[in-house]
């Protein structure tokens, strides 16, 4: 049976779309122009105008169908937030205007459904206000982490505090100023059966012990905020930091990097439409040899196998 979009799905496609139209794509050059002054580290203060459109229209947190009632945002099930990731994919910054960038969003998933009263007053409500970013500090240098099962940094209870002591990398944004807080990943039993052996803790980003190595590039590109190694040495944080139970941190993960995955899968194919587009502008701009681009054969088979 093909799926269908929900009727409040469909509005806040057009919504969005008029959105991007309206305050986006005329602002891109100044955000980029604002960017290149304060670092990739810093925070476009053009950002906070934007937000505040989003916030005025009810465009903001979309991801969220678990908060309560009261809570800032618009809940839509993955399936209808699918093709709203879809057209934020096609400028870089839109996610983060309307409170819908990763790590963020996942991050603010688990903290709602798995948080402390105390996580969610002190980390969680800020994080949907949109006035602090995240991270999550899942991935380890020197194991393969894209088997969760493999990771090594130690959560060890001591007290009223939790001890961790490991180091992580590819912790996407965390070196960004306006990065507060981190989601860390770790075992807490390695003694315990395969998959009931690790834990999540959030850990703020000033925390004594939290230090930074390595900024490492993805196919030669550095990223806004970095993907930077992060050591934890001795590092103490509140037991009620702890997300859900011990040994829950690899069903929670799960649960996580599953909608998330969908989110950051429909943003590639935003950013692939927007390079299609751009390329189809640019055949029908150029002329050479008394005709355009685009009435070229080998141009005509290259848009035909990027469109494939």
């Amino acid at each position: 049976m093909p799926y269908q979009f929900t009727d409040q799905g469909l509005a806040m496609q057009e919504e969005v779309n008029q959105f991007l139209a309206d305050h986006i794509y005329p602002n891109e050059r100044e955000y980029y122009e604002q960017l290149a002054e304060v670092g990739r580290f810093g925070y476009p203060p053009i950002m906070d105008k934007l937000k505040a459109a989003a916030k005025e229209r009810g465009l903001w947190n979309f991801f969220l169908p678990h908060l309560s009632p009261d809570a800032p945002g618009t809940k839509l099930s993955n399936l209808d937030y699918a093709p709203i990731s879809e057209q934020l994919g096609k400028i870089g910054f839109a996610s983060e205007a309307l409170n819908c960038a990763a790590p963020d969003t996942g991050n603010m998933e688990i903290m709602n459904l798995y948080g402390s009263e105390r996580v969610k007053q002190e980390w969680l409500s800020p994080l949907l206000d949109g006035e602090i970013r995240s991270a999550f500090s899942m991935t380890e240098p020197d194991v393969a982490s894209s088997d969760a099962t493999n990771i090594g940094l130690r959560i060890e209870r001591d007290g009223n505090e939790y001890v961790l002591n490991g180091k992580k990398w590819f912790s996407s944004g965390a070196l960004a100023e306006r990065c507060r807080v981190f989601i860390v990943m770790g075992k807490t039993d390695p003694n315990a059966s395969r998959h009931r052996q690790q834990s999540m803790i959030v850990v703020p980003k000033d925390t004594p012990g939290v230090t930074f190595g390595r900024d490492p590039h993805v196919f030669g590109y550095v990223d806004r905020g970095g993907h930077p190694e992060i050591v934890y040495e001795n590092v103490r944080v509140p037991a009620d930091f702890l997300l859900g139970d011990e040994g829950s941190g690899f069903a929670i993960s799960q649960a996580r990097l599953g909608p998330g995955r969908i989110h950051h899968c429909m943003r590639s194919i935003g950013v692939a439409e927007r390079a299609l587009e751009l390329m189809i502008l640019r055949a029908l701009d150029r002329e050479t040899f008394g005709s355009l681009v685009a009435q070229k054969g080998l141009i005509q088979d290259w848009i035909a196998e990027s469109r494939i």
